[in-house]
């Protein structure tokens, strides 16, 4: 038997890169554990039911939550980083200002470092904003829009939520106007196009034109 191949109880075997392993949990150091749910719920992040001496929360449109408590990692708090994905960093921004949370200012990065804004050509994985929990705990906002290629497996498109496929579709109807101003005529078929457009967009296959 390969190495990268094992073998379960039931006598199969399962190659290692075929393994479903879905990244569930990121638990986050804190020191107040009620500051930090009063914080998080604050986010519009969703409270789930967990044993006792754990809170969990789930950011909307995530399939992975964040966890913390009082025993639950010895990290020192405060040290933790991790990104969250939003599809418009500014109206994310503005969402998170809104609710009382203290947002940096939108950056991008360019070959002498930093720069103010979003990126000017609003491309994927260059606009960011950064916030931080009571604890001092980092959160990268990064804009993303069209994933690399090899990212999301082709054929496979979802969206986390009716916002974000709101996006989407707002992305693809201003992509499918400029399609048809190129055509000089009504594309009948735009469903399909629209269709293509947006699993492009998480494929990072190439989108019609």
């Amino acid at each position: 038997m390969s190495p990268k191949d094992a073998r379960s109880d039931t006598g199969g075997t399962t190659s290692i890169e075929n393994l479903d392993l879905k990244l569930e949990v990121i638990v986050v150091p804190v020191s107040d554990v009620d500051r930090a749910k009063e914080f998080y719920r604050r986010l519009g992040w969703r409270l789930d039911q967990t044993p006792p001496g754990i809170v969990q929360l789930t950011p909307h449109g995530s399939g992975c939550s964040v966890q913390f408590g009082p025993e639950l990692t010895p990290v020192a708090p405060g040290s933790a980083m991790a990104y969250l994905i939003v599809s418009d960093i500014e109206a994310a921004r503005n969402a998170l200002v809104s609710a009382g949370v203290e947002v940096g200012d939108i950056f991008h990065p360019s070959p002498n470092g930093p720069v103010d804004g979003p990126d000017p050509e609003r491309r994927s994985y260059f606009s960011r904003a950064t916030f931080h929990d009571p604890d001092g705990n980092t959160w990268l906002m990064q804009e993303i829009t069209t994933r690399l290629p090899g990212r999301i497996e082709a054929g496979v498109t979802s969206f986390g939520s009716a916002s974000e496929l709101a996006s989407a579709l707002r992305r693809a109807a201003a992509a499918h106007g400029e399609h048809e101003k190129r055509t000089g005529e009504r594309d009948e078929n735009w469903p399909d196009w629209y269709a293509t457009y947006m699993a492009s967009e998480q494929t990072g296959a190439k989108p019609p034109e």
